[in-house]
Parts: structure tokens; C-alpha cells; sequence
């Protein structure tokens, strides 16, 4: 780890860690085994970075868990508590060739908070995903991602809503639904959901 690293307070970055000069690590992150991180990457305070992560020059919210084997590309901005499943990537280029330069052409990439991305997952670069939506494992996402939405298979789509809490909610026949775990009560909005507040 070079001594031009800006680190805010007390993180752990493993010795076989390489954090470029020039990247913020925030206070309480912890960076794995072989993970690699740019130089222009924000980490934000409480993360986890896990073993051979790539971290490009990207934003990184408070609290996110990036799993094992994970690249996350220039473009991407992940908010706070985002969880990146075991070997999820991001793309940052729509139509890559090797023998074109297309840096200038990165689209961003927008993961809300509290969103999960599940093991092995794709996200084709210039899409937004909201807040709280719950992508399948394996699945590969090429358009936006509603708040809450529950999205599986190749390509992505939609088969129900997700709770803040990760757990699928039931129907909402009534047009109201409540976590059969925590509690919270959602409904219906337009072609979306909310939190219901009593």
C-alpha cells in the first residue's frame, strides 16, 4: 500500500491488497485478499471489498458489501448498503471491440441503496437500479430496475417486489402487502411500490 493513499480512519487492507495512489478509503473498510483498487475510487466508511475484487474509478457508497471476484468498472455509482453478489460484473462500454479505444464512451451505471445484485449476475452498463430492487443470481440486467423490483433470468425480468429487508413480498391483491419477515407494509403506486406509513 503506497503512503499517498487517503485513508480517513483505521481501515484494514490486507497486505496482498493493491490500493493505487489516489484512492479514499473510508474509515472502517475492509479491503481483501488481491483486491485491487484505482486510483480515483471513493470507498465510503463500513464497506467490505472481498478477495481478488477489482474497484475501478468508481463511487461507493457507506455500508456496501462487494463479494468475492466482483468487478466493478469505471461508470458505475453504487449508494449506500448495496450488496454485490460472488462474481457479479458490470460492463461500462455497449459496444466493445478490442481493437477501439471507447473510454470517452463509458455510460454510467446507477445501483440504489439498499439494491442487492445476486452470485454471478450482469449489468450491461447505462442502467439505473433502484432502491431496494433484489437482482437473481445468474441474471443479466440491460434495462432499468424499479425500486423494490424483484428481477431474475436472461434476459432480466420482472416477477415480483422485494421488501427493504431482502425477502420476496406476497401479492398485492388488496393493493396492500406485508413483509412476512420484519413487518413493513408496501403498496401499490402507479406501476410501482412504497413504503406505507401508517
Amino acid at each position: 500500500m503506497s503512503d499517498d493513499v487517503e485513508i480517513t480512519e483505521a481501515p484494514l487492507i490486507h497486505p496482498t491488497a493493491v490500493v493505487e495512489r489516489g484512492a479514499q478509503i473510508g474509515a472502517g473498510t475492509r479491503i481483501w485478499h488481491f483486491a485491487h483498487v484505482m486510483p480515483g475510487a471513493k470507498i465510503g466508511d463500513d464497506c467490505v471489498v472481498g478477495h481478488a475484487c477489482y474497484v475501478g474509478n468508481v463511487t461507493i457508497g457507506d455500508r456496501c458489501r462487494i463479494q468475492n471476484h466482483v468487478s466493478v468498472f469505471d461508470g458505475v455509482t453504487l449508494e449506500d448498503e448495496v450488496l454485490l453478489g460472488p462474481s457479479c460484473v458490470f460492463t461500462n462500454v455497449k459496444h466493445p471491440r478490442a481493437h477501439v479505444s471507447r473510454k470517452e464512451e463509458f455510460a454510467p451505471t446507477q445501483v440504489g441503496r439498499g439494491a442487492t445484485i445476486g452470485a454471478n449476475a450482469t449489468v450491461v452498463c447505462g442502467v439505473t437500479i433502484g432502491a431496494y430492487a433484489f437482482i437473481g443470481a445468474g441474471a443479466a440486467v440491460a434495462s432499468d430496475v424499479q425500486p423494490h423490483a424483484l428481477v431474475v433470468g436472461v434476459p432480466a425480468r420482472w416477477i415480483g417486489w422485494a421488501c427493504r429487508c431482502g425477502e420476496r413480498l406476497p401479492g398485492f391483491a388488496s393493493g396492500v402487502a406485508t413483509c412476512a419477515r420484519c413487518g413493513d407494509r408496501y403498496k401499490s403506486v402507479g406501476a410501482g411500490i412504497e413504503l406505507a406509513v401508517d
